[in-house]
């Protein structure tokens, strides 16, 4: 089954597509792009693709003046984009933004036209798209002046990673295109893996930047496969997690399609099913994902009450089906012991492999030594160490339990005793003495695995 995907950008109204445009928009449908934005550069383009929008129910639009043609953009024009912003597929307003590697538009008239729009969006909620190619200081500069407020996407990305960093703390997306599949492009490759899935979108910029294996040809929205599948592997997850985090984040920025509302208590990532018991935690860790957001890996995870035994079981259906199934939510699994115990026997009578992430707390919930009843219920245990010493632990965690951190030292080195792997984690952030948690983990007789800051799944 393909995966669905959404081409965040394409110009599908340009004359490359005039011969075969029906073609082109059935095949996007057949390799599984749900929905498909063009996206408006000049006034001719911006007509032409209200016509597209009103004639395909799988393409919005996006209206703006490119800054090549910024010199175009009159009061007239103006009028015109304002009123076409009111029609009810018109999910942005752009490609908007500043050009200084051609200048068909003088600098100043460029950034007049950027302004300009950029107050339409503002005034009309609409996100904006946003074009910047060497001119990346001026389009952040101007972007924190005026875009107070406003959402929006820096399409075909090709900044450093330093104004990746100030785009997605203004909350913009960065949007990958073909690109980032060519041979020269190792600096994209790296933004690539680097921005947070909740700010990553991808596009074809379709005529344009076909991707490899495709180059030298015409693009289209059914080549985004091979983007897709270019981060997917930069990554180290599959093409379905990919289109799963995009779609979900086109979905939210463009407000179309239907964002899923349920919480999922079961889901993949890459080969291993996760399960998702509870939302509850001993830990009000600062860098925790649950703080800002209820989706991992676009699955959203805000459950509505805790899931039974047996709807859990249900919900995983053939445990020999996945490489492992893991207990890891936006919680900590082991509040839910008897639950786990249930599950985790089930999946083992069926051949399947358990995993547990935990805080470590499990004695201290309980007010007893779980970890025997573990034993021949899980293969593998990771433990969250995240400090180098208490006061640091109690500082980052801020655990509800006092002595939290020797409770979490005593579980790592008991729990050898019972699981067969027992690693300790903690995660990359500032303050933080790697080389001493590696030496906690060592007299403890376990691994260090190092997580990666804002990279959850």
């Amino acid at each position: 089954m393909n995966p669905l995907l959404i081409d965040t950008h394409c110009h599908l109204e340009m004359n490359d597509f005039n011969k075969d445009r029906r073609e082109v928009i059935q095949r996007a449908k057949d390799t599984g792009i749900e929905y498909i934005i063009n996206i408006g550069s000049d006034r001719e383009s911006n007509i032409k693709g209200l016509r597209l929008s009103a004639e395909y129910p799988e393409i919005y639009l996006s209206v703006g003046i490119h800054p090549h043609d910024a010199k175009t953009l009159n009061e007239e024009v103006c009028n015109e984009i304002e009123n076409w912003i009111k029609q009810p597929k018109v999910v942005a307003v752009g490609e908007i933004g500043l050009d200084y590697h051609y200048m068909h538009s003088p600098k100043e008239t460029q950034i007049e036209a950027f302004k300009k729009q950029i107050a339409i969006a503002k005034n009309s909620g609409l996100p904006v798209i946003v074009h910047s190619r060497e001119a990346e200081n001026d389009t952040m500069r101007i972007l924190k002046e005026e875009a107070q407020g406003v959402s929006g996407v820096l399409h075909c990305f090709s900044g450093d990673r330093e104004m990746a960093e100030k785009a997605m703390e203004m909350g913009f997306y960065i949007s990958i295109a073909g690109p980032v599949t060519f041979a020269n492009a190792k600096n994209l490759r790296e933004i690539a893996k680097f921005i947070t899935d909740e700010y990553l979108l991808i596009e074809t910029d379709a005529p344009y930047l076909s991707p490899v294996p495709m180059r030298g040809k015409r693009n289209e929205p059914s080549f985004l496969k091979y983007t897709a599948q270019a981060i997917a592997d930069l990554r180290g997850i599959s093409i379905h997690d990919i289109a799963r985090i995009t779609t979900l984040n086109a979905m939210k920025l463009f407000k179309i399609g239907e964002v899923p509302s349920k919480g999922e208590i079961t889901y993949k990532i890459r080969g291993s099913l996760y399960l998702n018991i509870t939302n509850r935690c001993t830990n009000h860790c600062g860098f925790c994902i649950r703080f800002h957001t209820s989706y991992v890996k676009g699955h959203n995870l805000k459950l509505e009450r805790e899931p039974s035994a047996e709807e859990i079981i249900n919900a995983i259906g053939d445990p020999m089906a996945y490489k492992e199934i893991v207990f890891c939510g936006l919680g900590e699994p082991l509040l839910r012991l008897d639950v786990v115990k249930e599950v985790s026997a089930w999946v083992k009578q069926k051949g399947g492999k358990v995993r547990i992430d935990t805080n470590g707390h499990g004695n201290l919930i309980h007010g007893r030594d779980i970890l025997p009843e573990l034993q021949g219920l899980v293969d593998s245990l990771s433990v969250s160490l995240d400090a180098d010493d208490e006061k640091k632990y109690e500082e980052i965690c801020k655990p509800v339990y006092k002595n939290a951190f020797q409770a979490v030292l005593s579980f790592i080195k008991e729990a050898k005793e019972y699981i067969p792997e027992v690693k300790a984690t903690a995660v990359e952030i500032p303050g933080i003495d790697f080389d001493k948690c590696r030496s906690i983990a060592e007299d403890l007789g376990v691994e260090l695995r190092i997580r990666k800051f804002n990279v959850v799944g």
